[in-house]
Formats: C-alpha cells, sequence, structure tokens
C-alpha cells in the first residue's frame, strides 16, 4: 500500500501542465500597435500579435518585423504563450491583409530579404501558411524564405535606412 502512495505522489509530482494556447484576436479599427501606439488597421502589410502568460489581451504590431524585434528582444513582461502573424497568401491586398486572417508564427514561412516595405515603412519579413504562397511571392518581389527560428537578427534589429527604395507590394 505505501509503494502505492509513493508511485502516486511521484506520478502527480511528475505530471506536467500543458499549457493551451489562446486563438488568435482579431484586431478592429482601434487596436494599436504595442511599440508605436498608433493604430493597426491604418496601416497596410502583414500585422502580428504575442499572447502573453497572464495578460488576457494579446500585443498587437503593426508591422512583422516589429513582432519579430519583440520576440528577439529579451525584455518582456511576461512568459509569451502564442504567436500569430498575418497569413499574406490569404490577404485581399497589401492594403487589406485583414483581420482574421492569422496563422500560427512557428508553422509559418516568413520571406526576409525582399525589397518590400511594411505598415511602418520600414523593411518587412512577410509571413505565409503556405510555401508555395511564399514561393511566388519571392519570384516577383525576391528574398528568401526561412522558419520562424531562422529569421536573422539584422532582418527585425538592425536600423532603418529611411533613404532606401522599398516596393509596396500590390
Amino acid at each position: 500500500m505505501k509503494r502505492i502512495l509513493i508511485a502516486t505522489l511521484l506520478l502527480a509530482a511528475c505530471k506536467e501542465e500543458v499549457a493551451v494556447a489562446p486563438d488568435p484576436v482579431s484586431f478592429t479599427d482601434e487596436t494599436l500597435a504595442h511599440f508605436c501606439a498608433m493604430n493597426v488597421a491604418e496601416h497596410g502589410g502583414p500585422k502580428g500579435q504575442i499572447h502573453l502568460e497572464g495578460i488576457p489581451e494579446p500585443l498587437f504590431f503593426a508591422q512583422v518585423r516589429d513582432a519579430v524585434a519583440y520576440l528577439k528582444s529579451p525584455e518582456r513582461d511576461a512568459a509569451i504563450v502564442a504567436t500569430y502573424v498575418t497569413d499574406m497568401g490569404k490577404a485581399a491586398s497589401w492594403d487589406e491583409p485583414g483581420p482574421t486572417n492569422w496563422t500560427a508564427a512557428d508553422t509559418a514561412v516568413f520571406v526576409v530579404e525582399a525589397e518590400v516595405a511594411g505598415g511602418m515603412g520600414a523593411p518587412e519579413i512577410v509571413p505565409f501558411a503556405d510555401p508555395a504562397a511564399a514561393e511566388a511571392f519571392i519570384s516577383r518581389y525576391g528574398g528568401r524564405a526561412v522558419p520562424l527560428a531562422e529569421i536573422p537578427d539584422e532582418a527585425a534589429l538592425a536600423p532603418i535606412d529611411l533613404d532606401a527604395k522599398l516596393e509596396t507590394p500590390s
């Protein structure tokens, strides 16, 4: 009996709680970007949202570049429990990425080093749920496809060249 009790206690102690990732949240006309406090809906291009442990509302980002910069930053208010980005393969257009068009960042393909401007005018990191859609984007705008973990630091953290000739995709 004593052995069963000890085994039960050990199993209970070893049980890991599995956190369930929250669903993505649609942005609205009132949703503000985390870094700049500007309205997310007023800027074209892909968006990001990051959910933090213990905080009910996600942090929104007007550019995926900004969301990736936050992910790469060691300074955070809480642990990250989920990250979503706009699936640009399903977006109506660059100017209308869609408030509900989200895909999990950890399964998305990201186009880096394309000469395209995000919603805030900086070079953008462009996410796609479908690798074929990412390749079609690359054939038109250049760049290369990488998973989230392989996005180079300089794609999100490098200084911005305000004189760069960046294209706004159609």
